[in-house]
């Protein structure tokens, strides 16, 4: 199958900071829809008629349907025109938001849960184009600057969600994300360079291909399965510790915003991580990520009168090593092969958001059986998984060499 990429006009654009800038906005106002809803679960259930054991499946199924549009659109970023198909789906996350804003009924709100995840992996498309048109030398930082972007959207999405349901009604928010992405399509048709792939292909080929490619690159799965991990752990956490506030603290869902914004400090991993991985320190940058991951969850398990400022310490630890991992993971996968980086980047998401789905899915079970100490313990288990598959990798690659 022929891939090769068709420049025009990218030859002519260039990565300046103020592209950076708005990728990185782009990308944070978008995959913020998919965490609006995981810090108000509690006030959406029972308006719905969920039961508090049904209540996580409406962050999990939005990271499921993350996942699936991962798996089944963000390929086609090597088949079609990319700004139009960045528009299209934009288009229809607004539709969904503004369907789970409106619907009364349970069901129909789990499923337009499942058509925002799926509707707003047009980021997923935008990373990719960015490492098209950054040089070699400098790809770590462009992408570092704009997975910056998208993970402070992940983490800001908790606040503000939190302090919108607060004042306005958990609703309101879904309104307000729908009026924000109307304008996210404008200026994508306004501003983004367009890319048009040269291709030979089918989709249903497209889609096959995804299998050879997994096979081919024994980095993408090492990558994707350690990113899995890390990524459970950190939906367990920001599920889970929302509950605990609430019950065990009495926090309202304004100072749980506040909570959350604490964990936003960990948006400044991904340009150092960038930066990292274009000085060649990735190894040993993974390695202390999952390593700290893995302790992160210590602090919370400290004397109850100090636990929220434990929580909190582990937030900003596991956001920082979560999203320092995820760069250098994309930084090693977009090297592979620079024809087919939609698609590596559809199998690597996937894989995270499949993990992070889990996650999400577990945490109320987790909670509700065990408390806090087997979140805690569960969460650590995760990034432990990610770190002895890793130093395993490593043994076989100097047992090679030896």
């Amino acid at each position: 199958m022929s891939s090769t990429t068709q420049a025009l006009p990218l030859r002519s654009v260039t990565m300046t900071r103020g592209m950076v800038l708005l990728f990185a906005f782009c990308c944070g106002a978008i995959v913020a829809n998919i965490y609006y809803a995981q810090p108000i679960i509690e006030l959406i259930a029972p308006d719905l008629g969920l039961s508090s054991a049904l209540a996580s499946l409406i962050v999990s199924l939005t990271q499921i349907g993350y996942a699936l549009g991962l798996f089944f659109l963000v390929p086609l970023g090597d088949l079609l025109e990319n700004r139009r198909l960045m528009v299209i789906t934009t288009l229809v996350a607004i539709a969904s938001l503004l369907g789970a804003a409106w619907t009364q009924q349970p069901n129909v709100f789990l499923l337009v849960s499942l058509l925002i995840g799926f509707s707003s992996v047009s980021v997923q498309i935008l990373i990719p184009l960015a490492a098209h048109l950054a040089p070699e030398e400098s790809r770590g930082r462009v992408v570092g600057g704009i997975m910056g972007g998208l993970l402070l959207g992940i983490l800001l999405a908790r606040p503000v969600s939190s302090v919108v349901a607060d004042l306005f009604g958990w609703r309101a928010m879904f309104i307000a994300a729908a009026v924000l992405m109307a304008a996210i399509s404008l200026v994508l048709m306004l501003t983004m360079p367009k890319r048009q792939p040269a291709h030979s292909a089918t989709y249903g080929q497209l889609l096959r291909s995804l299998g050879g490619l997994l096979r081919r690159q024994p980095v993408l799965r090492q990558r994707a399965f350690y990113q899995g991990c890390m990524f459970a752990s950190f939906s367990l956490f920001w599920t889970a510790a929302p509950l605990e506030l609430a019950r065990q603290h009495g926090l309202s869902q304004s100072q749980i915003a506040i909570f959350a914004l604490v964990g936003a400090i960990g948006a400044i991993a991904a340009p150092i991580s960038g930066r990292l991985a274009d000085a060649g320190h990735t190894r040993i940058a993974s390695l202390l990520a999952m390593l700290l991951a893995a302790l992160s969850f210590v602090p919370t398990l400290i004397h109850p009168a100090y636990s929220v400022i434990g929580l909190a310490v582990t937030g900003v630890v596991l956001d920082f090593c979560v999203q320092m991992n995820m760069v250098l993971g994309q930084r090693a996968v977009y090297a592979l092969d620079a024809h087919s980086r939609s698609r590596l980047n559809a199998l690597y998401m996937t894989s995270i958001f499949v993990g992070g789905a889990f996650g999400s899915s577990i945490a109320s079970a987790v909670y509700e059986h065990s408390g806090w100490l087997g979140v805690a313990l569960v969460g650590s288990a995760f990034p432990l998984l990610a770190l002895l598959r890793f130093l395993l990798v490593a043994d076989n690659r100097r047992a090679e060499r030896a």
